[in-house]
């Protein structure tokens, strides 16, 4: 092989190796961010991670509202219709958190399997429910398939 020819193979062979590094390095700063969510029997069933942040949701349990007078602590249950969670959160809940009405929550579990958050959302109307609790409640079948809440958001 000439020397001419063995630089180029090196080269090459460097190029190579260098994407490949920097395609692994972006796979794995990516794959630390994902945070998939989970319905209330998911959780239940131990199909959530317990040492990865995850988005849970469903509706909040009327009258499950437990609020620290001492400090900004909430605690409160999240149904998908089929079990239960209990949320721990301690910041400021949003305007439009409900008893009754759909939340998700941002968080890792903890050992007796409620989910610490650092972030609920609950962003709503009448007529609007994450997607992800929409879903979760229609695979335990306790949405109707004409219910307003199934409206389609794929072209918006």
């Amino acid at each position: 092989m000439t020397p001419k020819r063995k630089q180029k193979l090196m080269l090459i062979g460097l190029m190579v190796g260098g994407l490949s590094l920097a395609i692994g390095l972006t796979l794995y700063a990516l794959s630390s961010n994902i945070n998939l969510f989970y319905a209330p029997t998911q959780i239940v069933a131990g199909e959530a991670p317990e040492n990865a942040e995850i988005r849970a949701g469903g509706m909040v349990v009327e009258g499950s509202v437990e609020r620290d007078t001492q400090s900004m602590k909430v605690r409160f249950a999240v149904t998908d219709y089929n079990q239960e969670i209990w949320i721990n959160y301690e910041k400021i809940l949003p305007d439009l958190f409900r008893e009754g009405q759909g939340v998700v929550a941002v968080g890792r579990l903890n050992e007796q399997g409620e989910l610490v958050a650092s972030q609920v959302l609950a962003r709503h109307d009448e007529n609007y429910m994450p997607p992800e609790v929409a879903e979760a409640l229609k695979l335990a079948g306790e949405m109707p398939e004409s219910s307003p809440f199934m409206r389609d958001t794929s072209n918006k």
